[in-house]
């Protein structure tokens, strides 16, 4: 989280504040330690064009000179490096100045605190006489100060701007850093080294061009999955105006799909893939229509059919979609039955994908903990119970107890999906299946 929220409450004015005293104590030169100003300039002039490609083209931040400053300059000077960079690129959004402050603030503590922890390691003798590989010892000790400073800074601007606990804001944000600020310290140490050397900062340069390259496969990443997301996101919006008394249902089943995924171990990979299974799982209803979705009363046999080929319909309507991978066989699949009497096919056992029987636990679960017109929810425990009675016959006792497990561990906030019935006015009745859980 690089810059602070549009409206900017008083506490995250605060962290902005702090951050910048901090940031100005850090960059007060200490005596009798000269300060390499043209290796300071010629770094702020680098990191201030770096800055500028990289945020217009790609959309991200580029360490390597940043860290090439901690380990070529003494702290109070690394600090220094960010300054021109943080005045002279643009500010998207209001307010500008704790924005401006905040982007100068932020990495001249990080490249303080490495340039710090790199100086008390000894790493300017190792630098200068391109010693491998000692060098790498307090290059890499420095890199862990500077993710270390930029996750508490982070964390700290997240807690004040959306008032949650700091221990949530902090959570994960380190291990998540980690790479690629470690790929960016190591092409940060190629250079200060290179620049050290007799070929001097032009040769240093050359480093900085398979980073540019590294940075632009890193964009189209983000790029091509940000295009996967407005796809998926479009799609459930399609399916929750149609209908509207599941509104929310989607989502949520996706988030118990990654429940279970993660307790069962699953990798980032299949995890991800879940989530999209989960979030998917009703697209089909696309292609039904709209008055058998939102019927009063109980659905004929014929109606019935109609309403079971949703599962077909997702599936076909994804089948141009290559990064959705087996959460295709969910869609198709979740509402199949172990004993068999499910469908569209009526398979059984271990013949239903596992990604199904993962998804065919998280939407019955959503279903019976969610209030809608027609139905109250019911507590997270009478729901789990009655996942547990049909374990066997209807769903897969093992995604039963991850998701049991990992409700003790996280808990759930079931939530409303549509508007309460008026006083006075009973909710609609309707069809739930052949068993209890069981939903349309």
């Amino acid at each position: 989280m690089e810059a602070v929220p549009a409206r900017v409450p008083a506490r995250a004015r605060a962290c902005v504040a702090g951050a910048a005293l901090l940031a100005a104590l850090c960059a007060l030169p200490a005596p009798a330690t000269p300060t390499p100003w043209g290796t300071l300039a010629l770094l702020a002039a680098l990191y201030a064009l770096c800055d500028q490609v990289v945020r217009r083209r790609f959309g991200g931040t580029f360490y390597p000179v940043l860290l090439a400053g901690a380990f070529l300059l003494p702290p109070a000077a690394a600090a220094l490096v960010p300054l021109p960079a943080a005045l002279l690129s643009p500010v998207e959004h209001p307010p500008t100045l704790p924005r401006r402050v905040w982007r100068a603030a932020r990495p001249a503590l990080a490249v303080w605190a490495a340039a710090q922890t790199h100086h008390a390691l000894d790493g300017g003798a190792a630098v200068d006489g391109s010693v491998f590989p000692y060098a790498l010892l307090p290059a890499g000790a420095a890199v862990l100060a500077f993710c270390l400073v930029l996750t508490l800074l982070d964390g700290a601007m997240h807690a004040a701007a959306d008032r949650v606990p700091l221990r949530r804001a902090w959570r994960g944000l380190f291990t998540r850093s980690l790479a690629p600020v470690a790929v960016h310290g190591l092409a940060g140490l190629m250079t200060a080294v290179l620049w050290r050397s007799p070929y001097g900062p032009v040769a240093a340069l050359l480093v900085l061009l398979p980073m540019g390259v590294s940075c632009w496969v890193f964009a189209q990443y983000h790029r091509e999955r940000a295009a996967h997301q407005a796809t998926i996101r479009a799609l459930v919006q399609a399916v929750d105006i149609k209908d509207g008394y599941t509104r929310g249902h989607s989502e949520r089943v996706g988030q118990a799909s990654v429940m279970i995924a993660r307790q069962l171990g699953m990798d980032d990979a299949r995890v991800e893939v879940l989530r999209f299974a989960g979030i998917l799982h009703d697209v089909g209803k696309l292609g039904v229509p709209t008055r058998l979705l939102r019927k009063d009363g109980p659905l004929t046999p014929e109606e019935r059919r109609i309403i079971e080929l949703h599962p077909e319909y997702g599936h076909e309507m994804t089948r141009g979609i290559s990064f959705l991978g087996e959460a295709r066989a969910a869609i198709l699949h979740h509402h199949e039955r172990l004993d068999g009497s499910g469908y569209p096919y009526g398979l059984e056992g271990t013949q239903i994908p596992e990604c199904a029987r993962v998804v065919a636990v998280a939407d019955a679960f959503d279903a019976m903990t969610s209030t809608r017109s027609y139905s109250r929810a019911r507590p997270v425990e009478v729901a789990v119970a009655e996942l547990e009675r049909c374990a066997g016959a209807q769903f897969d006792p093992r995604m039963v107890g991850a998701l049991a497990a990992a409700l003790r561990r996280h808990g759930w906030r079931p939530e409303v999906t549509a508007d309460e019935p008026a006083s006075g006015v009973p909710p609609r009745q309707r069809t739930h299946g052949r068993t209890t859980g069981a939903h349309r």
